[in-house]
């Protein structure tokens, strides 16, 4: 098969499309030809770069999120068949210790086939193309945890979105209106404010062009807002974000885009007696209802172009430099 390898760390050259033994699938697992994949920061740009926190062994290849056509199923397999359309979820191998995904410890879906276990698979809506399926689920189950979960997101709440056009933000806007939410977007430059206030957002701030607490505190007329949805961890964004939470409120994250270490007004925090709180868990039943969700259009996704698997190189410079607006796809079959 034709894949994007990494067999050393470091810029987006590393990776070369070059051919690569086809994977067979063991008793639990299905083969899967890849039909789209989505470019991530953490997940693809920073692995590739040999910086993620979990190590990965080389020869690797990325790509986390695969959703395509099963071609083959291992001898235990029952509940998935040569032909279903599916995308892949990240998986526990054991009760306790870390989420399993393909293109983290194990070969991931920049390639025009993945093997992964039939537990990590859902299967796709009619009518749902496979760029959009990979989005939604790569997205909105961590949205909806995030938010009806973790937040206990109750209708009339307002909500604070970070990062509002990004995968994970624009999921946020979407799910936080489905539960009956206020939604203020929040994003780094006009075009993606107005991204994030199509997709349903009730007020939009561009924090690079105006102070995030300022803002926030005049829509709510000097309120705040009950839960601040961050996949960013920015050391400047964040302790706005923060100054932005009404008494009793939440600060709920699944990301750190912006360096992950940040100041916390600890006063602030036992005063207004805020809760903060991280997660990186959903359900296959998650998964599940967020596509029929988007099948039903209830859920959008933004998506900035999709390329050809073997302009995985441009893709990953064209994320980095956070011009456009919406996720990159590949497409092995381009």
């Amino acid at each position: 098969m034709k894949a994007m390898v990494i067999h050393e760390f470091g810029g987006p050259d590393v990776m070369k499309y070059e051919d690569f033994p086809t994977p067979e699938p063991g008793p639990d697992e299905v083969l899967i030809e890849v039909y789209a994949v989505s470019v991530n920061r953490t997940l693809d740009l920073v692995a590739r770069e040999g910086k993620y926190y979990a190590p990965i062994k080389l020869p690797h290849i990325l790509g986390v999120d695969p959703s395509g056509v099963i071609v083959k199923v291992g001898a235990n397999v029952k509940d998935r068949n040569v032909g279903d359309r599916v995308v892949t979820t990240p998986w526990r191998d054991k009760p306790v210790g870390p989420l399993q995904a393909v293109g983290m410890g194990h070969l991931g879906g920049y390639a025009e086939f993945v093997c992964a276990p039939a537990i990590a698979t859902v299967p796709i809506p009619h009518g749902l193309d496979f760029a959009t399926a990979t989005v939604v689920a790569r997205h909105a189950p961590q949205a909806y945890n995030l938010l009806r979960d973790r937040a206990q997101m109750k209708k009339g709440d307002w909500v604070l979105i970070m990062g509002a056009s990004g995968g994970l933000g624009s999921a946020g806007v979407q799910i936080a209106k489905m539960l009956g939410g206020t939604v203020i977007a929040a994003a780094g430059a006009p075009e993606r404010v107005d991204a994030a206030v199509s997709l349903g957002a009730d007020y939009g701030v561009d924090y690079r062009a105006r102070d995030l607490t300022e803002e926030v505190l005049r829509i709510t007329e000097g309120r705040g807002v009950d839960i601040v949805f961050d996949n960013i961890a920015d050391p400047v964004l964040f302790p706005k974000a923060f100054m932005s939470i009404a008494r009793h409120g939440k600060l709920v994250t699944a990301g750190s885009h912006g360096g992950g270490k940040v100041e916390l007004d600890v006063k602030r925090l036992y005063l207004y007696q805020i809760a903060v709180m991280g997660s990186l868990g959903f359900t296959p039943e998650d998964v599940a209802s967020s596509l029929e969700a988007a099948a039903a259009g209830k859920i959008k996704v933004l998506i900035d172009q999709v390329l050809p698997l073997r302009e995985a190189a441009k893709a990953h410079r064209l994320v980095a430099a956070r011009d456009g607006v919406g996720k990159i796809i590949l497409d092995p079959k381009r």
